[in-house]
């Protein structure tokens, strides 16, 4: 369907696929809440054709107008800084993640994370709407993030990841060398290691964790791989490589004796379906070190 934003409106052009059925449907697609549909029908933030009614029967060509986008409720503090964008429309932004920065702040004094920055690069377009990450990378791994716009269709996107329907990959130096080619399960359970509260560990009886490896290129003494998760645990790509004698380069809690100078794991691919247009979203970030 196509869409233009207006405002805090977003203005949604009925396609065949809604044809004779009723605007329930649509709010179902989109994983909408109950509270979310009912507080749209009791301030009637939406209408058909410029006419409110509970729950119309839809047909190609309808224009619905409804209030999408929330105001900035001023979470994130806004940190001027300059954010590497990958891909912007008018329901979502990706943005690649340096190093040595945290998604979020753990503090809501602190400023410094993408989230901050993000904030600043809202506010220095005019745009007035949260900062809403879809996920999270570790502070020290580099990559895409995807950060959604609005509101409508946050539900969806956060549905879509528990369920793997937003694929991501990454890319990481390991020590030592990986047959090419074929890809590999890594299926260990982790849990906190009680001696050092920042790590994780292997542990039976952790949560379980999968990890899909595979290497592309043996090199002198390491080996570049991609990696995929069935799973989205803390740490895992690189506690489950450490365990099988492949920890990544430069990775300061599970290969301490490594002189590589930043960890080198990258959020490297992100693809997936955009609701409402249904436009697939497929990006690629080159590890650049």
């Amino acid at each position: 369907m196509r869409i233009k934003k207006q405002g805090q409106h977003l203005l949604i052009t009925i396609d065949e696929e809604y044809e004779n059925r009723p605007l329930s449907d649509l709010w179902a697609d989109l994983h909408l809440s109950r509270k979310t549909i009912h507080l749209l029908k009791q301030n009637k933030d939406y209408k058909v054709n410029h006419v409110f009614s509970m729950n119309p029967i839809l047909h190609t060509n309808d224009v619905l107008d409804v209030l999408a986008y929330e105001h900035d409720d001023g979470t994130y503090a806004p940190d001027f800084q300059d954010i590497d964008i990958v891909y912007e429309d008018d329901l979502i932004l990706v943005v690649n993640k340096p190093i040595g920065i945290a998604v979020y702040p753990d503090d809501p004094h602190k400023t410094d994370s993408l989230s901050n920055r993000v904030s600043a690069y809202y506010m220095t377009q005019g745009y007035d709407i949260p900062v809403r990450y879809i996920h999270r990378l570790d502070n020290d791994t580099s990559g895409l993030v995807v950060f959604c716009k609005c509101h409508l269709i946050q539900a969806y996107l956060d549905y879509a990841l528990s369920i793997k329907e937003i694929q991501r990959e990454y890319l990481a130096y390991v020590e030592g060398h990986i047959k090419e080619g074929k890809e590999y399960k890594i299926e260990q359970n982790l849990g906190k290691d009680r001696h050092s509260p920042s790590k994780m560990r292997v542990h039976s009886k952790g949560i379980p964790a999968v990890t899909y490896y595979q290497c592309l290129e043996n090199k002198e003494d390491h080996a570049l791989v991609r990696c995929r998760l069935e799973t989205g645990r803390k740490h895992q790509i690189r506690v489950h490589m450490a365990s099988i004698g492949h920890p990544i380069l430069g990775d300061p809690l599970y290969n301490e004796g490594s002189d590589y100078p930043r960890l080198a794991l990258h959020a490297a691919y992100i693809k997936f379906e955009e609701p409402i247009t249904h436009l697939e979203i497929d990006l690629y970030s080159p590890m650049e070190f």
